[in-house]
C-alpha cells in the first residue's frame, strides 16, 4: 500500500500544479488529496509501531493539516497553518531524537544552519508585516533546528532519506515565503509544491528502515 499511498500523492500533485495555473477547485481538491497519500505512506509502512514512527505520524498529520489551511487566502489562516507546520516540525525532531543524534556533527550543522537563517531572514524582513516578524523568526527558528537535528540524526546512522526529506522540506518552505510575502506567482510553486511533496514522502518513507 505504500507505493499506492506514493502514487497517489504523485497523482494529486500533478492535479494541483494544473489547478494552481487558476482553478481554485481543482487546486482545493488535490491538495489533500496528495497530502492524504504522505499520511497513507506512513501509516501504512508501520508508523505507529515505533516511537520513531509514530512522532513522524504525527508530524505529517500536522504538515497535512497546515496544507489545507494554507488554502486559505487570509492571515489567520496563514498564522494557523504557520502553528501546524511548525508543531509539525517539532514532532520530527522528537522523531529523530529517538534515532539517536551526534553532537559534533549537529553543532558544526547548526553553526551554518545559524548563518543561513539569518540571511533567510534579512531577505524576508523588508517584506513582512510588523504582525508576521515574531511568527516568522520562530518558524525559522524550528525548521532551521529540525533540518540541523536531521543531520545528526543521518550522521548517527539514520536511513539517508530522513535528511533528504528534510532538506526537501526546508527548501519548499523558501518557496512559501517568497510567494507569501516577496514575489508571489505560479512559478513559486511550479518548484515549491514538488520539493515539498518529496519532501514529505521521504520522510514518511523512512519509517520503515525503523519498522524493519
Amino acid at each position: 500500500m505504500t507505493w499506492v499511498f506514493t502514487a497517489m500523492t504523485v497523482l494529486a500533485l500533478m492535479v494541483l500544479l494544473s489547478g494552481e495555473r487558476g482553478n481554485v477547485t481543482l487546486r482545493n481538491l488535490a491538495k489533500p488529496v496528495a497530502s492524504a497519500g504522505f499520511v497513507g505512506v506512513a501509516l501504512s509502512a508501520g508508523a505507529l509501531d515505533t516511537n520513531f514512527g509514530t512522532w513522524i505520524f504525527l508530524g505529517l498529520v500536522l504538515g497535512a493539516s497546515g496544507d489545507v489551511l494554507l488554502l486559505g487566502a487570509s492571515q489567520t489562516a496563514f498564522l494557523v497553518g504557520l502553528v501546524a507546520f511548525l508543531l509539525g516540525n517539532v514532532a520530527y525532531i522528537a522523531a529523530f531524537f529517538t534515532l539517536g543524534v551526534d553532537s559534533g556533527v549537529s553543532f558544526i550543522a547548526g553553526s551554518v544552519a545559524l548563518v543561513v537563517a539569518a540571511l533567510v531572514f534579512v531577505w524576508l524582513r523588508p517584506h513582512l508585516p510588523t504582525a508576521m516578524v515574531g511568527p516568522v523568526i520562530g518558524y525559522i527558528a524550528v525548521i532551521s533546528t529540525m533540518l540541523v537535528v536531521a543531520v545528526g540524526a543521518t550522521a548517527s546512522g539514520a536511513t539517508p532519506m530522513l535528511l533528504a526529506g528534510a532538506v526537501a522540506f526546508y527548501l519548499s518552505d523558501l518557496s512559501v515565503a517568497r510567494d507569501r510575502f516577496v514575489a508571489p506567482g505560479f512559478v513559486n510553486r511550479v518548484w515549491g509544491l514538488p520539493l515539498y511533496y518529496a519532501g514529505q514522502l521521504l520522510i514518511a518513507w523512512s519509517v520503515i528502515s525503523v519498522s524493519n
